[in-house]
């Protein structure tokens, strides 16, 4: 076993010094309670400055933050919507519940990331945006989709809800699309229980959200408590981002030589991408695995049951998203077979215990290799 207790995933979000503050801070003037107040107006400050664009929109959750975006967009019924065949259901979901159409596009075989050499015989003339999204500490290829959305009058809609603070091509995720999504639900890297945000630097979209928002009140709130839980979470995420960059190398070069289970991460990537010096950075919170081809969908549901019950919180990844919906919602393009893939053999390791220290980090490996040897039998 990794640990004597039952928790090695950890508390998140940790119980730290500067969140007590906030919280007595809160409880003594009485801003936990107010509509409206300096810690939303502080945040979103914040969040724009760290992301290098011009306005950032605060909402009530990620998955409302995506719609709002969409809705920003222009998209509605008939239209389309062009998504990776492996991402979040809820992406889909918003999509259809505007009446459009989600249009799936493969991965590049053995990793959750848009194939762009789909997206030509996905567009049409009712195309309208196109979703992409950061999972599991890799990113989508933005360069190139933000090249084919303006050559095919597309609004990019960015989904970095999974990758807060990661830095592409010297800009932060979040800031390449027409569109950024942010996402502060209970497990994210950025926390508080709940909320979201939509980072753009265009005056349009930002008028467009709030009449979707402003019906005299706040549709969509993020409450005051949350804007000041998040505050100081965002000055520590460059730290706490190359900390778990530190730990995702350990892990990685303990399970290389194994035939089971292969850490899926950047191309290039290493833990001294962590300092912001220039180079790409990933943000995991998710790292990802991929079962070798031959190991099945049960099989990797034993594996998980095995990391669950030593402390490791390694769980199956998504399902494929045209594997859980009927055809006649969406339109594929071609057989969306590396996605099918993905659904039936990737698996995460979920963020909180890479903030551990080296030693125990190390000792998870270890425990994580052993399982696989027995497994093996």
């Amino acid at each position: 076993m990794v640990t004597d207790t039952p928790d090695m995933q950890l508390l998140w979000p940790p119980c730290d010094a500067q969140l007590r503050d906030v919280f007595l801070r809160m409880l003594e003037d009485g801003s936990w309670g107010r509509y409206q107040g300096p810690h939303g107006d502080a945040l979103t400050a914040a969040l724009a400055e760290y992301h290098g664009v011009d306005h950032c929109v605060v909402c009530c959750s990620g998955t409302a933050a995506v719609e709002l975006s969409l809705r920003a967009a222009g998209v509605g019924s008939g239209d389309e919507v062009l998504m990776c065949a492996y991402d979040f259901k809820a992406n889909l979901v918003n999509v259809l519940h505007l009446g459009a159409v989600p249009v799936l596009v493969d991965t590049v075989p053995g990793q959750p990331i848009m194939d762009v050499r789909g997206l030509e015989a996905a567009v049409t003339s009712r195309s309208k945006a196109l979703i992409a999204s950061h999972l599991h500490g890799l990113s989508a290829p933005m360069a190139e989709l933000r090249q084919f959305c303006r050559t095919h009058s597309l609004v990019l809609i960015e989904d970095a809800c999974q990758n807060p603070g990661a830095v592409l091509d010297g800009r932060r995720a979040g800031a390449h699309g027409d569109l950024g999504v942010l996402s502060f639900g209970g497990s994210k890297l950025l926390t508080a229980g709940r909320g979201g945000a939509i980072l753009t630097s265009s005056k349009t979209f930002v008028q467009r959200i709030h009449l979707c928002t402003q019906r005299g009140n706040e549709a969509y709130p993020l409450s005051e408590m949350q804007a000041a839980v998040l505050l100081p979470q965002l000055r520590q995420l460059d730290v706490r981002n190359a900390h778990r960059a530190v730990s995702v190398e350990i892990l990685r070069k303990r399970l290389e030589g194994n035939h089971v289970l292969r850490a899926v991460l950047p191309a290039g990537f290493t833990a001294e991408t962590g300092d912001h010096s220039g180079h790409d950075t990933a943000a995991f919170y998710k790292m990802a695995f991929l079962l070798s081809v031959g190991y099945s969908a049960e099989f990797r549901e034993q594996l998980s049951a095995m990391c669950l019950r030593s402390g490791i919180p390694m769980y199956p990844g998504f399902s494929a998203l045209q594997t859980i919906h009927a055809k006649s919602r969406y339109r594929g393009i071609g057989t969306l077979e590396n996605s099918a893939e993905l659904g039936k053999r990737l698996m995460v390791l979920h963020h909180p215990v890479l903030l551990q220290e080296p030693a125990k980090i190390d000792e998870m490996a270890l425990e994580l290799c052993r399982i696989l040897q027995s497994m093996r039998g």
